[in-house]
């Protein structure tokens, strides 16, 4: 069975612990790993980190970006396979049977999206079936969402080299717009995150103190008028590639919502 790596804060230990009774429940593996918390990235730091985006990204962002790439490099010097996951993310009651019918196929992966955040998504109009209710299909496009995925010792490299001459956005964006990736998505939707339950009509099965500090509430503002027209550049260059990267899959693909079901997710 895969293992899960867990991000989580040090003073997040609610979260850990609702993540370890998960994750026991499905019978998963699992591994703690320290996400990056923004109070001890240092100022001159945070603002080489926090410029190259579309926006300037809070503390928050920058260090979640930070978290992830951490896990990505522990996907890859452990070469092998991890369910990485936030540790808000609620997983479906048939989570390990995904898994299991997931690594029993010969195809090539990068990448195993298996969270939805209730933002159609582009995706392969062929579809395998993993087990009963199930699908993968091919993701060309997404939106939103980095909570829950598998990360392949492949698509960590990948996901690395990027980083290398990429700046940091946030980590979903990120993972979005990183089109080498040979992704996939998990149909219906394997996970969603506690926030998303109203959405869903579900009852959160548990309720969190936010880990956003005041500091990381305010909205950040551009350094300078030049650094706000550059930010506004690559927000529309970010639409062009998307666009381009729609037009490009039309005849293979469809946008379509993924949608849950509801009965796995209840208690």
């Amino acid at each position: 069975m895969i293992s899960a790596l867990v991000i989580n804060l040090d003073h997040s230990a609610e979260r850990l612990e609702f993540q370890c009774k998960q994750l026991a429940h499905l019978q998963i593996p699992m591994q703690r790993l320290a996400a990056v918390n923004s109070s001890d990235i240092l100022s001159d730091r945070y603002e080489q980190l926090a410029n190259g985006w579309e926006r300037k990204m809070r503390p928050a962002e920058v260090a979640c970006f930070l978290s992830h790439k951490v896990a990505w490099q522990y996907v890859l010097d452990t070469a092998k396979p991890w369910l990485i996951l936030e540790d808000d993310a609620l997983l479906s009651h048939n989570t390990s049977d995904v898994l299991a019918a997931l690594f029993s196929r010969a195809i090539e992966v990068d990448y195993v999206n298996l969270e939805t955040r209730h933002r159609r998504k582009w995706l392969s109009k062929e579809a395998d079936t993993l087990i009963a209710g199930y699908e993968l299909r091919q993701l060309y496009q997404d939106r939103t969402g980095a909570a829950a995925y598998i990360l392949f010792p492949s698509g960590a490299q990948k996901l690395l080299n990027r980083a290398q001459h990429s700046a940091p956005a946030l980590a979903d964006a990120f993972l979005c717009r990183s089109y080498e990736l040979n992704a996939w998505q998990v149909y219906p939707a394997a996970a969603i995150q506690l926030d998303q339950c109203i959405n869903y009509g579900l009852r959160p099965p548990v309720s969190f103190v936010s880990t956003i500090t005041p500091q990381d509430n305010l909205k950040p503002r551009a350094n300078n008028v030049y650094s706000s027209v550059r930010f506004k550049c690559r927000r529309l260059a970010a639409q062009i590639r998307m666009g381009w990267r729609q037009l490009s899959v039309l005849g293979c693909a469809q946008r379509m919502m993924v949608p849950i079901i509801k009965s796995d997710f209840e208690e």
